[in-house]
This record gives C-alpha cells, structure tokens and sequence, in this order.
C-alpha cells in the first residue's frame, strides 16, 4: 500500500505516522508531504527516514491513499487533483466537512456509507467524533431528541504554537523565564480559560461550536437530532473533555446505558464515583478510545442523561480516525 501523508511535519501529521506505524497499516512505501519549504526535510517511519515531497510529486507518486492534515486552504486546492489522479484522499480538515457530495465518517458510527466511488473522505472535528462514539449505542436504542454540550478543550488542537504558548506562561510563572514564547491565543492561557474556539459567527456561536452542532446531525444520520454547544479552551494538553447532556424519545435504565456503552466499540466505561473514578484526560492521552463516565440521570426532566466524555483529540480525535477509515477502506478492497 503506497501512502502518502500530507502535512507530515506538523502536530497532527507527525501523529499520523505514528498511528500508521503503531496500528502496523500495510505500508509498502511512504510519501510524506509537506509545503515547498519542508522539501528535502527528512521524517522517520518505523526507524527508517523519509526525504518530504512536494504536492506535485507526491501525485506523481500515485499513492493509494493521502491522508491530509494540512488546513482546508491546502485541502481545498490540492485533494482534488490527488482524487483526479485516482487517489483517495481522508481529508482531516474542515474544507469538505458540510459538502453534500462527500462523506464525512467516524467508522464506528457510519463507515457502512463509504464506497469505493468516495475518491474524498473528510474526518469530523476533534470534538464531535469523541461525542458521537459515545452517543451512537445510545441513539440507536432510546433515539436522541436533543444534545447540549459544554467542552474543556486540549491547547494541541489549536497546534504547536499554542502548546508553546501555555509552556511559556509556565515557565515564567514558575522559573521567571524570560524567554519569549509566540502567543498563539488574543489571552494568556495557564491558568485562565477561553470561551472562544475558531472564529464567532452571526448567531454569537463560534465556528467550532456550529461544527459539532452540524456534524453531529450528518454523521449519525439524523437531522432531527436538535444540537447546542459551548466550546471552551483549557490549558491541558492530554485531550479534550466533554459534559453531554442527552435527552432520549423514550426512557432509558442506567444499568443498560452502561452495559450497552461497555459493549461499544471505541469505548471504554469508567465509572465508579465511590472510588473516585472517573475520565481525565491525562489517563486518554496516547490511547485511542473515547473514555465515558459520571453517568447519571437529569433529574429537572425525563428520558435525559449527563455524561462526561473524554478522549485524546491527536489520536482518535485526528490521526486514529483517519487511518481507521483507510484501514475499514483497505479491508473491503476499496484502495
């Protein structure tokens, strides 16, 4: 299988080749990618080290599949003429999300609409592929009528800048560094949150929060699903950590909500407040499952459950669940 990574050098990229390698994908031979000024850097796979190509000869290559990482600009120009070259491309940023002729997959949820026809895959947003994991045994048992969703969100999401950002305010607090550190976000993230993820729009919601509400709905399948979310940032870097309030169109057993999850694939149930156990994402970082608990019934109204989801959002919320649907792909003969 001939790969082609896109975006090899960046945070979610260098992920990439990580997961291909730890998930022992059948790689025969690999082509990172990279931007005209990364050409000729050099990247390791499995101990070896692989000189980054250009976008033109990666195409010439004629790679299987291109895994993209590289923002919607790059992804929006360029996947394109990959899919023309008879490429398939899983797509990790925002650019096709929404695009009515593409799919947008989490295998656990709906890799069942993937074709070999799909020549462009898109992959969710970090936030609402762990969301939807959980949710999916869920909704197929009691129907989901209406989710609000609060999330703490990891500073990798927004990239190595950030995660230099939040160090360098450490540092400084706790050493007195005065080593300049670049500032990622308009304010000071240790020790602070920000309520603000990407860009606002008309309605007062940010782009990130508009995301999970639309996402949500054309992966599960269901535009009756009713979404609202608050997207927060946190200075954390082991994943993102989400409060899911779910109401159901018909009642539920506590019991069975933690059996029927138990049984999920992807997920993993932990869930004992008596002994204090409960997600973190310092326990998810470099795992690749979607981690639930502080399951409880809403009291203030019927057939509604508050959960707590937490998953690490390189792995599972980027790089997992792309090389998962090349993996799905492969296994139908669809590469």
């Amino acid at each position: 299988m001939k790969v082609a990574v896109v975006g090899a050098t960046g945070l979610v990229g260098t992920k990439m080749l990580q997961v291909l390698a730890e998930r022992n994908f059948p790689v025969t031979e690999l082509y990172p990618v990279a931007s005209e000024k990364s050409v000729g850097k050099e990247v390791e796979f499995k101990g070896k080290k692989y000189k980054v190509v250009s976008m033109t000869d990666a195409i010439a290559l004629k790679p299987n599949v291109a895994i993209f990482s590289a923002g919607g600009g790059t992804s929006l120009e360029w996947a394109p003429k990959f899919a023309e070259a008879g490429v398939t491309v899983i797509d990790n940023s925002s650019a096709w999300r929404m695009d009515p002729t593409k799919k947008l997959v989490v295998p656990e949820v709906n890799a069942e609409v993937l074709t070999a026809a799909d020549k462009i895959i898109a992959n969710p947003n970090c936030s609402t592929i762990q969301m939807v994991v959980a949710l999916e045994p869920l909704h197929k048992k009691y129907q989901i009528k209406r989710i609000v969703v609060s999330t703490y969100q990891s500073v990798t999401g927004t990239g190595k800048k950030a995660v230099d950002q939040l160090m360098g305010e450490r540092s400084k607090a706790l050493a007195g560094s005065n080593e300049d550190y670049p500032m990622a976000y308009k304010y000071p993230i240790d020790l602070n949150v920000i309520p603000q993820i990407d860009v606002f729009l008309d309605n007062g919601y940010t782009k990130e929060e508009m995301k999970m509400v639309k996402e949500t709905c054309k992966i599960m399948g269901d535009d009756s699903i009713r979404v609202t979310a608050t997207t927060v940032r946190i200075p954390v870097v082991g994943g993102h950590s989400e409060s899911v309030n779910v109401e159901f169109a018909s009642d539920f057993d506590l019991e069975e909500v933690k059996s029927l999850l138990s049984k999920a694939p992807g997920v993993v149930v932990v869930d004992d407040p008596a002994s204090q156990q409960y997600p973190m994402p310092m326990d998810a970082h470099e795992k690749d499952e979607v981690f639930v608990g502080r399951l409880r019934r809403d009291e203030t109204q019927p057939n509604t459950l508050n959960m707590w989801i937490v998953s690490d959002n390189l792995r599972k919320g980027a790089a997992t669940n792309a090389v998962q649907i090349a993996e799905y792909l492969a296994g139908k003969g669809m590469l």
